[in-house]
């Protein structure tokens, strides 16, 4: 069968499912009895898990999830012919520089400057940030893929293990194991005193401005570990995220912590910047924990936001992750204006 006419069939199928599933449960509930509509809830309930869990499987383990990547990166490219940033190179003491850039303008810089890409630090196996790896080392056959070995990582060349260091010319990253959004997730750390400035975080999906990703292959406990993992760097460590999410994710934490002023200042910061399709990186691991929730698990104003307390007898973390679990289905549901 061809992709074309499977994929149709697949979307034909979705579609009827989540009729079936959901429109049809909620018209048979409606017209049924007390006893039978509270029969029904369970099913319902699982009704929209059930589907997600299954589409994101498709998503992450079939080729369909790389199929459906490569249309939502021709979507994009034609609503951002120019890009949905524009790129600024930061420069740290004219030894090495970082851009945020997507998989187009990596090809560009790269044949602009006539350089060699050596190696893709690649934080997790979701196509978003592992989909262009077989197209690159076609292009540079020398390139080195690094990423943990739990995860399924294409073109994968050098599994690391947590704390593994890697030398890449006269750059010394440690990659840190921070499983919760994927079973293998990693973030690599930049060290920057040898060139007199600050490390950087590429923390992938694990922590945004203000944000923190979707624990999708992990619990609570687990992403909070994770979370802390970064939360323990050095403070003046920049965090470059594997996403633009800083407004919306600064919009969600606004409504929890209202009378934190310094989300507002950063708000306004970060519409002016959006406004001028500028980046939001980076940031600083000071600045998450003044702003971000999900760094904030252990601070009285985001646990009585979600009306959460600490039981008597109640281990610490255990508690914190349940902050974590309720701001994070708070995020799951919210919708930006």
């Amino acid at each position: 069968m061809a992709w074309p006419g499977c994929l149709l069939r697949i979307r034909l199928l979705a579609a009827a499912l989540v009729a079936w599933g959901g429109r049809g449960l909620q018209s048979l509930s409606y017209r049924s009895s007390p006893a039978v509509r509270r029969f029904l809830r369970a099913p319902m309930a699982l009704a929209g898990p059930l589907l997600f869990r299954i589409g994101y499987s498709l998503y992450a383990r079939t080729r369909l999830g790389y199929l459906f990547y490569r249309r939502q990166m021709k979507k994009a490219r034609e609503r951002y012919p120019q890009g949905h940033s524009i790129a600024q190179p930061l420069v740290f003491s004219g030894e090495y520089q970082y851009s945020s850039l997507n998989l187009w303008g990596v090809c560009s810089v790269i044949e602009e400057e006539g350089v060699t890409l050596e190696a893709i630090l690649c934080t997790h196996k979701h196509w978003d940030h592992s989909g262009g790896n077989a197209s690159l080392r076609r292009r540079h056959t020398s390139c080195r893929v690094y990423g943990s070995s739990c995860d399924d990582i294409p073109e994968l060349t050098d599994p690391l293990s947590d704390k593994e260091t890697i030398m890449i010319g006269r750059l010394h990253f440690k990659a840190l194991f921070t499983p919760g959004h994927t079973v293998g997730h990693m973030v690599y750390v930049l060290d920057g005193k040898p060139f007199e400035g600050p490390s950087s975080l590429f923390s992938g999906d694990l922590l945004f401005l203000s944000g923190c990703g979707r624990i999708f292959e992990g619990t609570a406990e687990t992403m909070l570990a994770s979370l802390d993992t970064a939360a323990d760097l050095a403070e003046d460590t920049l965090l470059w995220p594997g996403h633009e999410y800083a407004l919306e994710c600064l919009m969600f934490a606004s409504l929890l912590e209202a009378e934190n002023p310094l989300l507002g200042q950063k708000l306004q910061w970060v519409n002016q910047q959006r406004a001028e399709r500028k980046s939001t990186c980076p940031s600083t691991i000071s600045e998450e924990k003044q702003y971000n929730p999900f760094l904030r698990t252990h601070c009285r104003e985001v646990q009585e936001a979600v009306g959460l307390q600490c039981q008597r007898d109640e281990n610490w973390d255990i508690f914190r992750a349940r902050v974590l679990k309720e701001v994070r289905r708070r995020k799951d549901v919210f919708k930006a204006n």
